[in-house]
């Protein structure tokens, strides 16, 4: 059942909500209202309360900040706390996404099908760097002037403008974990010194 009074508190404090995270990111209304075609009119009458909230306003709102849609609202806990993201198809292959963020480092789980017959790699390269680490199968990788095959337990990183293309080697199938930053961050690991 809903609590109406707990639904009212929500709603009114989702104004006060954006205008601190936009506060908190030294973004103006200005600069938002270009990233979201949202008027600033609008933005501002939102954050001062004077407009409710819809779908409509906050889902891009949502996108711009790179948060999801329920910590946008400051929607009340549901006590699960599983991550429920859809995995994607792409070419084949399936990528499930892990982390919710938006921006920064992502990391997902890939499925890549095993192959009868070879494939001629065709590297690609683009913004970003990349760290993976094969789970199961093996994994056939071109990367610049080298052609690598990873096996489970083993890592490999590289900036992404390096040209790369990678796929199963062989006919079973590849499993492998990818952590990816769009704007070349890089993964850093830190061990505890003896």
């Amino acid at each position: 059942m809903v609590d109406m009074d707990e639904l009212v508190g929500v709603l009114e404090a989702v104004g006060p909500r954006l205008r601190s995270l936009r506060r908190n990111r030294g973004i103006t209304l200005a600069d938002l209202s270009v990233t979201t075609g949202i008027s600033e009119s609008t933005l501002s009458r939102l954050e001062s309360g004077r407009r409710r909230a819809n779908l409509e306003l906050l889902l891009p709102l949502a996108r711009a900040y790179g948060v999801p849609l329920d910590d946008l609202v400051g929607a009340p806990p549901t006590g699960d706390p599983r991550v429920h993201l859809r995995p994607v198809h792409r070419n084949g292959r399936t990528f499930i996404p892990l982390s919710r963020r938006a921006g920064g480092v992502q990391a997902y789980k890939m499925l890549i099908p095993g192959r009868r017959e070879p494939v001629e790699p065709d590297p690609q390269a683009h913004e970003g760097y990349e760290w993976l680490y094969v789970l199961d199968g093996r994994l056939r990788m071109v990367l610049g002037e080298q052609e690598l095959v990873l096996t489970p337990g083993e890592a490999a990183e590289f900036d992404t403008h390096l040209p790369h293309w990678f796929d199963a080697a062989g006919g079973a199938p590849v499993e492998l974990l990818i952590l990816f930053g769009r704007q070349g961050e890089r993964a850093h690991v830190r061990a505890r010194s003896a």
